[in-house]
């Protein structure tokens, strides 16, 4: 075991040791703690991409890299695992938990009590679902994500803000309850919980027990779908993110894909085209069930009025997008969806951030000049930090220095989410698109004529509709944002403020010129799910780190 094994429980240590550092330091060194927050989630940063580096760099045997936390042979204890697809969405978590991070300081993490060691718990419970590979374990670290997002989704109080909480939280409490009724059947059935285990024993579960096996794979579907945001199970997604305040609802948007992630990994691990008569359940409820959440998010798109609206119903097009990718089982059409799902995460979290930005612009000219002068010297943490201060209320509470050229920096930031999430050229949501239309129309690859399904032309023809949905309410809200005459002055925003937006989509933008490298490693991680055996044998292969007097005996035994 090298130093690289030991860097794979990094993510998860760091955040609980700076969460647990900053709640022993008061609400009295609020400054302090964000520093401290800040330097954690960079470290997190940059651990993340030093295990997607080894990942790449390492070979195909050696890319997955295992690590046992209480030293128990597998599937005994429990294990951690990083490979391609799971350092791709630590390197993602991080750079999205950085970027709100920044946006909060400016004003956000005073609107309430704790909100670091909150953010840092939420950071730890998002690597953790990404590197474990056990469904106890997995349920573990969902549940620690979601406390931390109960207390994030209610940060800044407001009315509408804790009524969809209370929704929020209600969901994901039952959604929970149906995650260990469904790993108790598959236990119950099974005998094991560990991941890659599973994949061993799920062809030879009896015909008789097979289907308490299905059910109890068709419960934890339902939970993992719920978190995932598939029709009809999203009714709460849309009011919850569209309510939480900036900061929280960019961090949101990775959450989605803990959902996606999760049922990509539980489906081509324990249902792949190897598990018997097992083999590939569910993809048809995947395959229609994301494409009606297409459909019902791209009308509703249409009918949106409020950009943070219109961006929780966008995450609910790219949700179904990637579901129905997955039920498809192509690996080409896997690696695209990956691409697209990088470039769409990016592309959301920013709009999230612009838009309290964007709205802010427009209630600018509510306020009178005189007032404005005003509340400029106020510092906003005159305004009871230990008790918070609901900053949607109270406008006043705005401060910062006016950035100039303000409304063009927003105006250009609107058109590259715009271009990003419809994925119109140039950006890069449009190779992510295009890399899916490519797929499905190539089911098995270039050079080869294989008969393209009537799934795969519905799927087609709703990425190319919901795009043109999204292009229309968006230009519409371009147009009434950007283009209505107005008398208003220029919104207060702070420089602090602008960076994450411009780090966000400066990245997405990077993707663009840089999409050969990243497609590359997005195809390499598609073409593992065909191969489950390369999992399975590397966390089963991983033994235990003998003890001081197990070495000892073992030197006794040589002659």
């Amino acid at each position: 075991m090298n130093a690289m094994t030991h860097l794979i429980a990094a993510p998860i240590l760091l955040p609980l040791l700076t969460a647990a550092i900053m709640l022993m330091l008061g609400e009295k060194h609020r400054p302090l703690k964000a520093k401290i927050n800040l330097v954690s989630s960079l470290l997190g940063l940059g651990i993340s991409v030093t295990l997607l580096h080894w990942t790449q760099t390492t070979g195909v045997p050696g890319s997955i890299g295992v690590y046992l936390p209480g030293n128990w042979q597998v599937p005994f204890g429990l294990v951690l695992v990083v490979d391609r697809l799971s350092a791709l969405m630590l390197v993602l978590t991080g750079i999205i938990g950085v970027s709100a991070l920044l946006f909060a300081m400016a004003r956000w993490d005073s609107a309430g009590s704790s909100f670091h060691a909150l953010f840092q718990i939420q950071l730890m419970g998002l690597y953790g679902a990404f590197l474990t590979a056990d469904l106890f374990n997995l349920f573990v670290f969902f549940e620690v994500l979601l406390a931390a997002s109960y207390g994030l989704m209610l940060h800044g109080s407001g009315r509408a803000r804790v009524s969809s909480g209370l929704h929020y939280i209600s969901i994901n409490l039952l959604a929970s309850t149906l995650f260990l009724i469904g790993a108790a059947l598959i236990y119950g059935v099974t005998g094991t919980l560990n991941m890659a285990d599973l994949a061993l024993k799920i062809p030879l579960v009896p015909q008789a027990d097979r289907g308490l096996l299905h059910a109890g794979a068709g419960i934890l579907a339902v939970a993992f779908l719920a978190k995932a945001g598939m029709w009809p199970l999203n009714f709460w997604l849309v009011p919850a993110y569209s309510s939480a305040s900036a900061p929280v609802a960019a961090m949101f948007a990775i959450m989605t894909k803990v959902g996606v992630y999760t049922f990509l990994r539980l489906w081509t691990l324990l249902f792949s085209g190897q598990a018997g008569a097992s083999a590939y359940f569910g993809a048809h409820w995947l395959i229609y069930g994301g494409m009606a959440t297409i459909v019902c998010a791209a009308v509703a798109i249409l009918a949106a009025q409020r950009l943070e609206r219109m961006a929780s119903l966008s995450i609910l097009v790219s949700a179904g997008i990637l579901l129905s990718a997955i039920g498809f089982a192509q690996p080409n059409l896997i690696g695209a969806a990956l691409f697209y799902l990088v470039s769409s995460t990016l592309a959301l979290s920013a709009l999230f951030l612009l838009a309290e930005l964007i709205e802010r612009s427009r209630s600018a000219n509510e306020i009178p000049l005189e007032d404005e002068q005003e509340m400029l010297p106020r510092p906003l943490e005159s305004l009871h930090p230990a008790k918070g201060v609901n900053l949607d209320d109270n406008l006043k509470a705005v401060v910062g220095q006016v950035i100039p050229w303000t409304m063009a920096f927003l105006g250009l930031s609107f058109i590259a989410c715009t271009l990003l999430i419809v994925g119109m050229p140039p950006l890069s949501g449009f190779i992510g698109k295009l890399g899916l239309l490519s797929a499905l129309l190539n089911p098995l690859g270039l050079g080869n004529d294989a008969p393209i399904s009537n799934a795969a032309w519905g799927l087609l023809a709703l990425l190319i509709l919901s795009g043109l949905a999204s292009l229309v309410a968006f230009s519409r809200l371009g147009i009434q944002r950007f283009w209505t005459p107005a008398e208003r002055p220029s919104p207060v925003l702070r420089r602090l403020e602008c960076v994450p937006i411009f780090l966000l989509l400066g990245l997405s933008i990077a993707l663009t010129f840089k999409a050969e490298p990243l497609l590359r490693y997005t195809q390499a991680a598609a073409t593992a799910f065909n191969n489950p055996e390369q999992y399975v044998m590397a966390v089963l292969g991983t033994r235990v780190v003998p003890s001081p007097e197990a070495r000892a005996a073992m030197l006794e035994v040589k002659p």
